[in-house]
């Protein structure tokens, strides 16, 4: 069975405040609405860009990936949703990484982000113009940050 029928309820409702709030922040669509919901946050789900999602926790988990972003990070679903979002930079870079997630809830969300991050196996690879944004609910309550890019290079081992 795949991520999409077993988690179908969520990526739906998921897919569609991330859509939401990345249009309220940033100002633009993340994908061209189509006016069905479903398709949507399909399309959000199986596009070929990056997005990924984590909570409010003070030891943010990651909520969400899409398929790109499992493949790039090598984790399956159930891995992904319990990753504390920290463990997606190496040690030497999660001060950095904590520093950059307190000015996007400071400031909404900052585009253009660059960073090195790590995928489960190990391979290290630098993200490029990657745009970070709150996420609330409709009555602007903190739910956590999402982020999204489609540049990434990975580094030389």
């Amino acid at each position: 069975m795949s991520i999409w029928s077993k988690r179908k309820e969520f990526l739906l409702e998921h897919g569609a405040l991330l859509l939401r709030t990345y249009n309220e922040r940033i100002g633009r669509h993340l994908i061209e609405p189509s006016g069905d919901v479903e398709l949507d946050a399909q399309r959000l789900f199986e596009a070929p860009f990056v997005v990924l999602s984590g909570g409010a926790e003070a030891e943010q988990i990651l909520s969400y990936g899409n398929l790109t972003a499992l493949s790039l990070w090598e984790m399956d679903w159930e891995t992904l949703t319990q990753t504390p979002s920290r463990e997606t930079a190496e040690p030497v870079h999660q001060a950095q990484r904590a520093e950059f997630l307190r000015q996007v809830k400071e400031r909404g969300f900052v585009d253009d982000y660059s960073g090195i991050r790590i995928s489960r196996m190990g391979r290290r690879f630098r993200i490029k113009q990657a745009t970070v944004w709150n996420v609330t609910d409709d009555h602007g309550l903190y739910l956590g940050q999402a982020a999204t890019f489609s540049a990434w290079e990975f580094e030389p081992s």
